[in-house]
């Protein structure tokens, strides 16, 4: 999809630098991924701790052995 944006060009010359891109579209695209997997990281991390789990249960019970 072609989009006409207005971004600073010394932030996208840095990125590419930092990142070793060779377009900006790779930049631009890398640091959207980048950005949207960061957040989601985040919303996990918001669960720590609000799992309850069976102290009691036997997790080696369940592995096979080869």
């Amino acid at each position: 999809m072609a989009t006409n944006l207005a971004i600073d060009p010394k932030l996208i010359i840095e990125a590419q630098k930092i990142g070793g891109f060779k377009t900006k579209k790779d930049t631009v695209n890398t640091a959207l991924l980048e950005f949207i997997q960061r957040h989601k990281q985040l919303e996990i991390v918001k669960l720590f701790g609000s799992v309850e789990y069976d102290s009691k249960f036997n997790y080696k019970k369940g592995r096979t052995r080869k």
